[in-house]
């Protein structure tokens, strides 16, 4: 969480915002805005729903290419390389949300506008080009989609205004998922805004609030910096009526137009008030206020008077710095308003609105109201049926009250254009938990995957000698499964305390309303609460009216089992009491109002457990052990050391079976290491010896450029190793030459200060340690700046080059495999080539695509070429690694297969193949199979333990020996040949059957793509 971003002396633009905040609001149904959504059935009503509806099969990406679209990177940007991507093999796009965000967005999660597109990326008529463009490539394209929350504060959020002016009377106050009734009796009928940058009294008496009018349109607004919020018109007459009798006497008692002007304040009096909950008397507010702040406009237009004294008014409300009483007015009109503008420190205490996670910026939407998935999918469904995308990445699942409900209604919805879109969903998979079978999705984006083909590459063999040399370096013994518990009650506390507190409520009141539970404390039932999100095994569950499936259950019978034995409570039958109410079995043959309060607590508390989950296990523990830093990503447990070949194997015949079209990824624009950067660390896996010598040296040389901060030396011992393992991951290849180094300086810098504010530990978001970062910074700039002859340097690049160059053979295996098992791959933008990035914002740098397309026209010259030439071009690839050309061949090769056969990729079956000889160990292989045709991949694995010392490729008999693999679908009819080459590739025979050597597999080139299929004697595959 950070401060507000509202340097001092920003002025607010009155212009911009009153244009923002005039957008025309998007047609409601009639129904009130908290009907329930209708797709909050049983599971028996879902499957009589399905029955009726049989939506169209949806076109299946072959590949997708994900593009992040910005101010920088527009639909016009990505016209122009639409040739490039149709030329590397894509065969969708995948667009980062390019709907109407927040100005200056560089994401595009902080919408405010779902039904249109964001103006900073470009017109609705580049949009069509773009989409044309794709069309004649033969390519069509994939939306990442953002049901779950909606950028706000600011001023160009209308609905949000709207809810802000009129309360729970909006007719957007259902959208937004508020807490209406707080427990502290000041926020009620509030939403509170943590926006200010001081306390509010300090703002207040600092001038920083002003009040103003806009003429044209007859508002009143509180302005703060580039924040505006409206006034409530029931309470115009705050102003309007201050010093009537001034006015009296400037116009004349006589004079019609103070007679209009009186009326007109009697008028916004009598508005019906905020809480008002009769819809009828609702709608009679919202029509009123707007025709009596026309007909303010009209009088301030035609009398200089009128204007000239509320022009007057405003500067006596908006007061003179260092007289605190002369804002008491403006501040008896800021208590009356619908909302509490509040020090931005007292979000996490006191908020009472959902958000993403921890932004106060970005807040909830109540997605299963159906007036709010009606306004907020109309541009997309309309761009589904006019084919325009064929799929939809849906962003945060988690965070949804019903997300199996809003899948179905997204189905069913786009099934009535016509059309049925390819869906995935951003879904973060705990180890061993599955993807709901009962989803009507094609699977995840793709995590899960991520950690499983990374996972092959650690040798898991190395478990124990790692885990001991990383707590001889930091000289402490750190368990894990304490430090994610302690993480998540540290977010529980802080930045999610509000959250938790309106959970609490919730359940307070469900235990009054029964004589036998009545005795539970606020504050006991709080604390059980925590101990239990504490001990939450998953992201969150999926109980509903429909069902509570068994994996519910027992993940709520893990989770209290742990708190039971965690807590120090002296009676435990409050977590029984909890138990009873998250699996709705409290509410057994009692009123169906006590079972809507469980239920909704049941689901609330679904809604609560992933964020903080996500904020303890990726933005805190994993900044915080430092074992493997491969190991710390999106999706991934620090605890899994590596993946047996077996169980990756048995997890892609699973994909195969049940989620065949699930999204692959390696690298996406949340994780935390590229994909190149895990492929270097991961080498560390196998030489810990090595390794922990490195640490020794290295530790010894740069004992000197500690600084002393508040009594420690810094970096503490788990920094430096941190910082030791981030220099291996991201070292520029090659020679860097200054400017390079003064890049990857910059880099650096900006990551660390964020990777120790997120472990919390010695600095953080909230309360900055200037001092610690300051010496983290210098011991690093000092590391990478040391002359080349230091005793760092001398020790640490020979290190990393050995690192680096592994490292390249690590990727080229894990790309081939990304690329042809079950599922569809995504390339990251600009990942086709090396790339060494950490975390956003350094994975959303800009990428050089006119350099990708040179090295991809020489692999298509390189391809055109005669056998012999083509497989001495190939191998001279690996003379240049480091250009990126081999990463690239392989994607570009492995796609054009995958376009040549889709059967085979997307309806073959994966098969595992036994590798014998001397180093089985080393190869991970597999075939895809369908309809006569065989795809065979050969990836080799754990190079430094393969080639020891020597700088040697991993090529031939020399390194692989009598390595084999066999083929036991071989028939003689059958040929096969490499994809890379063009060369024929022949099976050996032998008394088990078929195999094919590793030394003419990998003659070439570091990894095998074999192609076979079924053929005469006449004829040959090429």
């Amino acid at each position: 969480m950070k401060p507000p971003k509202t340097p001092a002396g920003l002025a607010a633009n009155p212009d911009s915002a009153a244009k923002s905040a005039s957008a025309a609001p998007v047609a409601l149904p009639s129904a009130p805005p908290d009907n329930a959504s209708r797709w909050l059935l049983t599971r028996e009503d879902s499957g009589r729903e399905e029955a009726l509806f049989q939506p169209p099969a949806p076109r299946i990406p072959l590949s997708t290419y994900r593009l992040q679209f910005n101010r920088d990177f527009t639909f016009n940007q990505a016209r122009g390389i639409v040739p490039y991507l149709s030329a590397l093999g894509i065969s969708h796009l995948y667009a980062s949300p390019y709907l109407k965000a927040r100005p200056g967005s560089r994401h595009g999660y902080d919408i405010i506008d779902h039904n249109a597109l964001n103006p900073e990326i470009g017109t609705y008529e580049e949009f069509v080009q773009l989409c044309a463009t794709l069309s004649e490539h033969g390519m069509g394209q994939v939306l990442d989609v953002v049901p779950n929350h909606m950028g706000v504060q600011g001023g160009d959020n209308a609905w949000w205004l709207d809810v802000l002016e009129n309360g729970q009377a909006s007719a957007y106050a259902g959208f937004f998922d508020i807490d209406w009734m707080p427990i502290k009796a000041m926020l009620r009928g509030k939403v509170l805004l943590p926006v200010l940058g001081n306390s509010y009294g300090a703002e207040l008496d600092n001038a920083e609030l002003q009040l103003r009018f806009d003429a044209e349109r007859g508002e009143f607004v509180i302005y703060y910096y580039e924040h505006h919020f409206p006034v409530d018109p029931a309470q115009y007459p705050h102003i309007l009526a201050h010093r009537m009798d001034t006015l009296s006497t400037r116009l004349g008692q006589d004079n019609p137009l103070l007679m209009e002007y009186q009326s007109l304040v009697t008028a916004f009096r009598n508005l019906p008030p905020r809480d008002e909950d009769s819809p009828e008397r609702q709608v009679e507010r919202r029509r009123d206020k707007e025709v009596y702040k026309r007909h303010l406009a009209g009088l301030v237009e035609q009398s200089s008077d009128i204007a000239g004294f509320l022009e007057e008014n405003l500067h006596i409300f908006n007061g003179t710095a260092g007289e605190p009483s002369s804002f008491d007015l403006l501040h008896d009109l800021i208590k009356a308003q619908a909302y509490r503008l509040a020090f931005w420190r007292v979000a996490s205490d006191e908020i009472n609105y959902r958000r993403f996670f921890d932004i106060n910026d970005l807040a909830g939407l109540r997605m299963e109201n159906d007036e709010v998935f009606d306004a907020t999918h109309q541009l997309v469904l309309r761009l589904v049926r006019e084919g325009k995308l064929d799929g939809l990445r849906l962003d945060h699942p988690d965070g949804l009250y019903d997300p199996e409900a809003y899948f179905h209604k997204l189905v069913e919805q786009c099934g009535r254009t016509g059309h049925a879109p390819y869906l995935v969903v951003e879904k973060i998979l705990a180890v061993r938990e599955d993807l709901r079978s009962s989803w009507p999705v094609q699977g995840t984006t793709g995590y899960e995957f991520t950690n499983l083909l990374n996972g092959l590459f650690v040798a898991t063999s190395a478990a124990e000698r790692m885990t001991r040399l990383y707590h001889s370096f930091i000289g402490e013994h750190v368990n894990f499964d304490d430090l994610l518990y302690r993480s998540k009650q540290l977010i529980m506390k802080t930045a999610l305390a509000g959250e938790l507190n309106v959970l609490a409520n919730q359940l307070s009141k469900i235990a009054e309303a029964d004589r036998h539970t009545c005795d539970y404390t606020l504050n006991g039932l709080r604390a059980a609460l925590a101990e239990i999100v504490a001990c939450f095994p998953v992201y969150r569950g999926y109980i509903s009216a429909r069902e509570v499936a068994p994996e519910d259950r027992r993940n709520i019978e893990q989770a209290i089992a742990a708190a039971k034995r965690r807590s120090t409570t002296a009676d435990t039958s409050i977590f029984d009491f909890l138990r009873e109410v998250l699996t709705l079995a409290a509410a057994d043959g009692k009123t169906p109002a006590y079972y809507e309060q469980v239920l909704a607590f049941a689901m609330k508390f679904q809604q609560f457990t992933s964020p903080v989950m996500a904020k303890g296990l990726e933005d805190t523990s994993a900044y915080i052990y430092h074992r493997l830093l491969s190991l710390n990503e999106v999706g991934g447990d620090p605890r899994q050391f590596g993946v047996t070949r077996t169980a990756f194997h048995r997890a892609n015949q699973a994909r195969a079976e049940h989620w065949p079209h699930a999204m692959l990824a390696t690298s996406t624009h949340d994780t935390k290491r590229s994909e190149d950067v895990r492929a270097r660390l991961n080498v560390l896996s196998e030489i810990p010896a090595a390794w922990r010598l490195a640490l020794r040296h290295w530790s010894r040389a740069n004992r000197s450029l500690k600084r002393i901060v508040d009594g420690m030396p810094v970096p503490t011992p788990n920094d430096e190793y941190f910082i030791y393992q981030t220099l291996l991951g991201i070292w520029p290849q090659g020679e860097p030459d200054k400017n390079e180094m003064a890049r990857f300086s910059v880099r650096l810098a900006e990551y660390l200060v964020k990777a120790v504010r997120e472990a919390k530990v010695h600095t953080s978001w909230i309360n900055p340690n200037t001092a610690y970062e300051d010496a983290i910074l210098a011991f690093a700039d000092t590391l990478i700046n040391a002359p080349a002859e230091s005793a760092f340097l001398t020790d640490f690049l020979p290190f990393q080059r050995r690192i680096a160059r592994l490292g390249l053979f690590n990727s080229l295996s894990q790309t081939v495999i990304k690329l042809t098992v079950p599922g569809v791959p995504d390339i990251y933008q600009g990942c086709e080539c090396w790339d060494f990035s950490l975390v956003d914002p350094d994975n959303r740098r800009p990428v050089d695509f006119g350099h990708r397309r040179t090295l991809l026209d020489t692999l298509q010259t390189l391809a055109t070429q005669e056998s012999q030439q083509r497989s001495a071009g190939v191998h001279a690839l690996c003379d240049t690694l480091e250009d990126g050309r081999a990463k690239l061949l392989v994607v570009r090769t492995a796609l054009a297969l995958r376009e040549r056969w889709p059967d085979v990729f997307q309806q073959g079956s994966y098969l595992p193949l036994a590798v014998k000889g001397e180093h089985a160990a080393h190869l991970c292989a597999y075939a895809r199979i369908a309809s006569g045709r065989t795809v065979i991949t050969v990836a080799p694995r754990f190079f430094a333990q393969l080639l020891g010392e020597a700088d040697t490729l991993p090529l031939g008999e020399k390194v692989w020996g009598n390595t084999t693999v066999d083929l036991p679908f071989h028939r003689r009819d059958n040929q096969y040949s490499c994809a890379f080459t063009g060369n024929e590739r022949k099976p050996s025979p032998r008394r088990s059957g078929w195999c094919l050597p590793v030394s003419q597999v990998l003659a070439e080139f570091p990894v095998g793509l074999i192609v076979g299929e079924r053929v005469s004697k006449s004829n040959s595959i090429g």
